[in-house]
């Protein structure tokens, strides 16, 4: 933290309040996120500048929005009416800008109504969700400019992730760094950008301003957690995770004002941290596209359970609709534990009993197939007329239908397409199904919200008689790990086998994840939490022979 040597620097000297305008914005609504920034501008009158994310006036990621040369032509009165602001107090935005054929991703820096400074991202990533050679040109510049006595070197997110960048900022005279950005969340994401800054400040010994974007973006969550990083690479001030933020440091001679030392708002339990990043992800896909409210299907199970707290937290219960959908198979204590949730929440909730429907379509098939014995294709019509009337709901009261399946069951295809497949957004596609429990007992702490009963009993699908999960699939811990690292860790069906999982479950639950990719591509997006999820990050074919030359080699091997 600040020292006393900082509260003892000469009054005299010129001091640089910057602000911190950790906001919301949305892709696309260059208009919005103009007013936005401006309002954010009044918001912090004193300060000398006041510096918003990556991307502020487009939003970030454009994709291929990028490409349309309308974007650049609507781009110019947001740019005026920024430099008119910056008349008050220096404004940092970034946007972007094309020369010639090129596109790149750049900042600029406005005061008293002109442009005082730019600069053009010099590292594009590109892995992960992070397609940027695809859109922008590298730049190949450093940037420092003055303002209020003090050098200020200029760089873009992935800028601050190489040692280059900011060493040739400091080769350029800057006494300290500001860095833009739009980073992703996923779990313990913040951790890691924290050790990366202090990296940073151990080769150059420059305080950092990193402000991040934050609110939810299709399958991309931006968590803040903006910080500053003072002379001494202590962590000066913190803003908040998930949520709109504003606050403002001082330099002094390079130096941090230790009056300014501003409490932590991040949380320390990885439990309420990624719940309060699905309800933020869930209330910004609601509320960005223009939803008015929400249906889902709830079973009585754990992962429905979750869902709707979390839609009930991001919405309001007034906004969401749960709907219980008992058949022959439905035990009493699923109705009874959906009901009391839905109490407890203070949700719509129906029950609609799905007999006639299953059994109109159980006299039509079997004449279709020559009578051909029961399997799971009359387990799947049961889910698939669930899904029928809920997006019936959905089209009649204009309703989005939340998915509630998870990451695991979704790996290995334990979820039936078109059924409870069905579906706008999956709040907790990328979380693992040992996760979920953890998350229904987090969000327990904070009030009733899950039936004690829906977390403690065995998982079903309550397709078949006397049905529980682990009947097919590996007891969920397993299964978890092994996902995570053939999925997150590309760990190959041998490392995992040497690492002493057994033979066959391996072998089994990446079949299994490779054959269902088909069933995945046509789900609902949800929100990325994890190292890699399914979807944005983990890119496969669904036509391919990898699956056995896999095998076969495994097989060699062993």
């Amino acid at each position: 933290m600040a020292t006393d040597n900082a509260q003892q620097l000469d009054s005299d000297s010129p001091s640089l309040k910057v602000a911190l305008a950790q906001v919301k914005l949305t892709v696309g609504a260059l208009r919005a996120n103009t007013e936005r920034v401006l309002a954010a501008i009044k918001q912090a009158e004193h300060a000398d500048l006041v510096v918003f994310p990556e991307l502020t006036i487009t939003g970030y990621p454009l994709e291929d929005i990028v490409y349309r040369s309308d974007l650049y032509a609507m781009l110019d009165p947001c740019i005026d009416a920024i430099k008119q602001a910056s008349h008050h107090c220096a404004v940092m935005v970034g946007l972007p800008e094309v020369d010639g054929q090129a596109i790149y991703n750049a900042v600029s820096v406005f005061a008293a109504g002109q442009r005082i400074a730019h600069y053009r991202k010099q590292v594009l990533p590109n892995y992960g969700e992070f397609d940027e050679k695809r859109y922008f040109t590298a730049g190949d510049s450093t940037c420092v400019f003055s303002l209020a006595g003090h050098q200020v070197g200029v760089l873009i997110c992935e800028d601050v992730w190489r040692p280059e960048p900011m060493a040739a900022a400091k080769a350029a005279g800057a006494e300290l760094i500001v860095s833009i950005n739009a980073s992703p969340y996923e779990e313990y994401k913040a951790a890691q950008r924290l050790q990366v800054l202090h990296q940073r400040w151990h080769e150059n010994q420059l305080p950092i301003v990193y402000v991040n974007q934050v609110g939810g973006q299709d399958e991309l969550i931006f968590d803040g957690n903006s910080l500053v990083l003072d002379q001494h690479g202590d962590v000066h001030c913190a803003l908040a995770h998930c949520q709109e933020d504003i606050q403002t440091v001082t330099f002094v001679e390079a130096q941090l004002a230790a009056t300014e030392l501003q409490a932590s708002h991040q949380s320390e339990n990885p439990d309420a941290a990624l719940y309060q990043a699905l309800v933020m992800a869930l209330a910004d896909y609601v509320n960005k596209n223009g939803f008015r409210s929400v249906v889902l299907g709830l079973s009585g199970g754990i992962d429905s359970a979750l869902t709707l707290a979390l839609a009930v937290d991001a919405l309001g219960a007034d906004k969401v609709r749960a709907v219980m959908m008992p058949y022959q198979y439905t035990a009493d204590i699923s109705v009874e534990d959906a009901k009391l949730q839905a109490d407890w929440l203070g949700c719509q909730f129906d029950i609609v009993p799905i007999g006639p429907m299953v059994d109109g379509f159980m006299d039509v098939v079997p004449q279709l197939t020559e009578n051909k014995p029961r399997d799971t294709t009359e387990e799947n019509l049961q889910a698939r007329c669930r899904g029928v009337l809920l997006m019936a709901l959905s089209n009649k009261e204009g309703r989005l239908l939340l998915s509630t399946g998870n990451k695991s069951e979704l790996a290995v295809g334990y979820c039936t397409l078109y059924g409870d497949m069905c579906g706008g957004f999956a709040p907790i596609k990328d979380v693992y199904k040992e996760r979920v429990f953890a998350l229904a007992r987090y969000r327990n702490t904070l009030g009733d919200a899950i039936p004690e009963r829906v977390i403690t009993r065995p998982p079903s699908a309550e397709l078949a008689p006397d049905q529980k999960d682990q009947d097919s699939l590996p007891p969920y811990p397993i299964l978890d790990e092994i996902i995570a690292a053939y999925v997150e860790q590309d760990q190959s069906v041998a490392d995992m086998i040497n690492a002493g999982y057994d033979t066959e479950t391996v072998t089994r639950v990446v079949t299994l994840i490779e054959r269902n990719e088909y069933k995945r591509r046509q789900g609902a997006v949800g929100p990325k939490v994890t190292r890699r999820n399914f979807g944005r990050d983990r890119r496969y074919p669904i036509t391919s022979r990898y699956l056995g030359e896999m095998l076969a080699s495994t097989n060699d091997q062993h």
